[in-house]
């Protein structure tokens, strides 16, 4: 590999390479140790483009979720389905894997900062600041969208279409625009167990012996041309398993344990 060839975004792709390999090496018994991840339908990674494929999932921790999806899909490009088992899986990652992210999360100290250079797409949230829902929602950083697309160009990228960690929380109409302008493939991912793993950064343990689980779906259905934003918000929506119909057939006490916990994590 070019020592000084760079991604889209200006990072050197060799020091990209060797930060994921030294975060994988440090991060795999948080998944396959200390708690153990189960995961379903991995085999769909095998089958998609080099580009333009966008993960959309529900959202537990900043950053354990991301670093999860990183296992699993290298583990997965390496014949491994369903499995993180052998972490040399990891030696030679996928280096056009980007991850969306807020700015002000990435930009909260030096981990965070060395976490963005693997791959964060920095995005500027138009309706919360400084851990807190806003009211005057400010524009749409148009650098944002770009960069999003530049990314597809590129690779695959990982987002969190609530934008928030908290469940049941309304899927932004940002991603479906994204979706019906730049038509990725649109693969779905259902995560749970992190919440209760992690603390609310995904940095630190907060509890061992914790089943974490991970389904990828199916690439979604999507008429780009027909299908209206509304349309696309609410496929997003039932794939994530995040609409509010949801709720109706999760136990009272599940939903009673995660408020208690999301009251924990708030700032």
């Amino acid at each position: 590999m070019d020592l000084f060839k760079k991604t889209p975004f200006g990072h050197n792709l060799l020091i990209k390479k060797w930060l994921i390999r030294i975060f994988g090496f440090l991060t795999h018994r948080r998944f396959r140790g200390f708690n153990e991840l189960k995961i379903e339908g991995s085999e769909v990674i095998k089958n998609l483009p080099e580009t333009n494929v966008l993960f959309i999932s529900n959202h537990q921790t900043y950053f354990a979720d991301v670093v999860a999806m990183f296992h699993v899909f290298n583990a997965s490009l390496k014949g491994r389905i369903d499995s993180i088992k052998n972490i040399f899986y990891i030696w030679n990652p996928k280096l056009n894997l980007y991850y969306v992210a807020a700015s002000e999360t990435m930009k909260a100290g030096l981990l965070p900062r060395i976490l963005s250079y693997v791959g964060a797409i920095h995005v500027e949230r138009t309706w919360r600041s400084k851990g807190e829902d806003i009211t005057e929602k400010k524009a749409v950083n148009p650098n944002d969208t770009a960069n999003i697309k530049k990314a597809l160009d590129d690779g695959w990228v990982i987002t969190f279409p609530q934008g928030t960690t908290t469940s049941f929380k309304p899927v932004r109409k940002g991603t479906a625009y994204i979706i019906k302008e730049h038509r990725p493939i649109v693969v779905p991912i259902v995560i749970d167990g992190f919440r209760r793993s992690f603390d609310k950064k995904g940095l630190y343990i907060k509890k061992k012996g914790i089943l974490q689980s991970m389904v990828i779906k199916e690439p979604l259905e999507i008429d780009y041309d027909n299908d209206s934003i509304e349309d696309i918000v609410e496929k997003i929506e039932y794939a994530i398993e995040q609409h509010p119909s949801f709720l109706k057939v999760i136990p009272q006490e599940v939903l009673e344990e995660e408020s208690k916990l999301n009251k924990k994590r708030e700032w």
